[in-house]
């Protein structure tokens, strides 16, 4: 039989099979490096006494903390025949109830004297208006130190807290690490030694030794360090080798043609192109004009001006003779791209046809709900080359969509694509065509090279001149209902100035999103914090009746039939719909320069990075935006203090960090993290911008040096764990 290194067992053997079933249901730990980089969430000292004020905000969370017991009574109760022990602990900062019944009374009756101390492990619950945990399992701590300088030791110890779960307490997962602990010695080391040795860091056998079992701060510190150069590291080799493997690919350069398609466009522009424009621009055409594929992230503050730089680009592809493909993630989306860039073009977009342009070319749609004629003309009008740029959905992935000479593939909003889609359609092309992908969500330097590490970047930060500046409040319907009056006062207000208005809701309400149980809707009609979020059928419905009755109001939600979705866009583009109620269908691209007010109804249900896209479809004509965020929420919740985040700055950079802190990476990395063993446990993206970016310029250096890795076997088996084939391609899951 095979010999299986001790790290890659199943932990089965070493633990046996009900410890193992757990660690790896309840925590995705199946072999004996998982659990080794199952790493302490922090450190309790003996002798410390950790903070109780704080369980406050985790009711039903399951939390370790360590305290003294300050005393503990049993009652009585059913006339004697039931007992309870109420044992009080206490850390300083506050004090906690814990409670235990019948049977489970006389041993922690025993162990818990006023005056002794231990960790108590429970779920956070509160009875009778006072936090307490029922039944918490406990560790004694000090009662076997039998002389004084083995109490001073014990009591000095610091106590790794695992992230743990109701069937397996922090202590027993501490137990569990302890007998994986030995083979930490066969950890094969993924840093280079020179690197290593160079950045004074620790070897990885010491580091996970230090995390797990240090005996004093400074080992935490260093064993931190290490491993979160392992995680930074190793991610930017693997970006780096998509980078190095990219660039040896060979491409088609592809320059405007002087006095061609672009010049004639830029000709008829009512305005001048923004500096940031011009600059990003530049840096698109020099990537072009290379003979190997352009790899470029663009992204763009809402509303700074980014499909018109993309259509720049596609036409001076159109103009060397290829085709340009823009990708949009939904067909609301993809059609009011078309309508626009048709509009943008003019005559131009009508090459070939009656009152075209010499120099035009046809722009083309191509979506999954198109009727079979529309779709047929399509795909002729690209196999023959007569259309030159094609706007369309996932559609135009399929295997029966071929180009003429596709030489540019723009993605709009790339954290909706896996990396699947854009390389079946970067296929297409004879040879790897460019690649242009746009994101409205501004993402901070260091997300940036962390999830999008294998594209060069560029930023548009700089509004167009005649953008109007978008106005925020939040609008506390539950204290004060008066204010959600004088929100629809103000959208009819505008409505009579001729304007447009949104109301954004979190769900459809046509009956495929409601709880499945009907307890749970019976619970909301008790306990109105527990009501499901306001749907688009349900408010349109209040609103045409009650506060914006007699004006046009409509729904969209991506539920629609997409005739009935485009019909309404058309109807609301043209000003004919006065308000459209709809769902984040809207979030991103929908331009209609008219619209200047937006009411977001529980606007505490939406991340930060999703309100500023929202609000970002107003004020975008001459007209000064209003976004109104709509909340229940009381004033001293965290939900509030987002709302008031984005109330307070229009800088989409820093909103995307206050969320990226608020959120940690999980959610921003997305599906990029999950299921991935090496994802990110130590390194804190935000926080740690400097190791990203050492690691990235050490992980460049190496590839260079060595792009097969050859020199490098132990960075090679970390790369082999991060994007081994089950867990398909790591990267730009997002």
């Amino acid at each position: 039989m095979e010999h299986v290194p001790a790290l890659d067992e199943d932990l089965k053997k070493t633990l046996g099979p009900a410890t193992a079933k757990v660690l790896a249901e309840q925590l995705g730990l199946h072999t004996a490096l998982d659990l080794l980089h199952h790493y302490p969430r922090r450190y309790a000292e003996r002798g410390e006494l950790t903070s109780l004020a704080d369980l406050a905000d985790q009711i039903d969370e399951h939390v370790t903390v360590v305290a003294q017991v300050a005393d503990a009574r049993v009652l009585t109760f059913n006339g004697g025949r039931g007992k309870r022990l109420e044992v009080t602990i206490t850390d300083g900062s506050g004090r906690l109830q814990l409670v235990f019944f019948g049977a489970g009374v006389h041993k922690p009756h025993k162990e818990l004297l006023p005056g002794s101390r231990a960790m108590f492990a429970g779920k956070v619950s509160r009875f009778n208006h006072k936090l307490q945990l029922a039944h918490p399992a406990y560790e004694p701590l000090g009662a076997d130190a039998s002389d004084r300088d083995a109490a001073t030791a014990f009591a000095n110890q610091l106590i790794p807290i695992y992230p743990a779960c109701a069937k397996l307490e922090s202590w027993k997962i501490a137990k569990c690490v302890d007998a994986v602990l030995p083979s930490a010695q066969e950890a094969v080391d993924p840093l280079p030694p020179a690197l290593r040795e160079g950045r004074g860091l620790v070897p990885l056998t010491e580091a996970l030794l230090k995390i797990h079992r240090p005996a004093t701060k400074a080992d935490i510190e260093d064993a931190r360090q290490r491993l979160k150069w392992d995680e930074a590291f190793v991610l930017q080799v693997a970006l780096a080798r998509r980078r190095h493997a990219d660039a040896q690919l060979p491409a088609v350069p592809r320059r405007a043609a002087p006095g061609g398609l672009l010049d004639a466009f830029d000709a008829e522009l009512p305005f001048t192109l923004t500096e940031g424009q011009q600059k990003v621009s530049k840096e698109i055409f020099d990537d072009l004009a290379t003979s190997h594929p352009m790899h470029r992230l663009l992204q763009g503050e809402v509303g700074s001006g980014k499909t018109m730089v993309a259509l720049r680009a596609m036409l001076a592809v159109v103009d060397s003779g290829g085709q340009a493909a823009m990708l949009a993630p939904t067909e609301v989306l993809a059609q009011q791209h078309h309508r626009s860039v048709v509009e943008m073009m003019g005559e131009l977009a009508e090459g070939g046809m009656l009152g075209g342009s010499d120099q035009g070319t046809k722009v083309v749609l191509l979506t999954g709900s198109m009727g079979m004629p529309a779709r047929r003309q399509a795909l002729l009008d690209l196999v023959t080359g007569e259309a030159g740029v094609v706007i369309g959905t996932h559609a135009l992935i399929e295997d029966k969509v071929q180009f003429h000479d596709l030489g540019l593939v723009v993605v709009d909003e790339q954290h909706r694509f896996g990396v699947e889609q854009r390389d079946a359609l970067r296929s297409k092309g004879k040879q790897p065509p460019h690649l242009l992908v746009m994101t409205a969500t501004p993402i901070p330097r260091t997300v940036a090279m962390t999830v999008f590490g294998d594209l060069e970047t560029s930023v548009l930060d700089q509004l167009p001149a005649g953008r109007s500046p978008i106005a925020t409040h939040v609008v506390p319907a539950k204290d004060k209902p008066h204010f959600l009056a004088r929100a629809w006062e103000r959208v009819r207000e505008e409505v009579e100035k001729g304007h447009q208005a949104y109301v954004v809701c979190p769900r459809i309400g046509d009956g495929e999103d409601e709880p499945k149980n009907g307890k749970k809707k019976a619970a909301a009609a008790d306990d109105p914090d527990k009501r499901p979020p306001l749907a688009v059928l349900e408010v349109a419905e209040q609103l045409a009746r009650g506060p914006l009755a007699g004006l046009s109001v409509e729904v969209l939600h991506g539920r629609m039939d997409p005739a009935d979705k485009d019909d309404v866009m058309r109807r609301f583009t043209a000003g004919e719909v006065k308000v459209l109620v709809a769902t984040t269908v809207i979030e991103v691209g929908v331009n209609v320069p008219n619209s200047t007010v937006m009411v977001i109804m529980d606007a505490d249900r939406f991340g930060v990075s999703q309100l500023h896209q929202l609000r970002g479809r107003v004020g975008r004509g001459s007209a000064p935006g209003l976004c109104l965020l709509v909340s229940e929420m009381h004033e001293a919740s965290p939900a509030r203090a987002r709302l008031a985040a984005v109330a307070a700055t229009l800088d989409g950079f820093e909103l995307s960090r206050i969320d990226l802190e608020q959120r940690r990476e999980g959610d921003v990395l997305g599906q990029a993290q999950s299921g991935v063993r090496s994802s990110l446990r130590m390194l804190a993206v935000i926080e740690d911008e400097e190791v990203i970016a050492q690691a990235r310029e050490e992980a460049t250096r190496v590839v260079a040096e060595d792009p097969a890795l050859e020199r490098l076997p132990g960075l090679r088996t970390a790369l082999d764990a991060l994007l081994d084939t089950e867990r398909e391609q790591y990267l730009e899951k997002g």
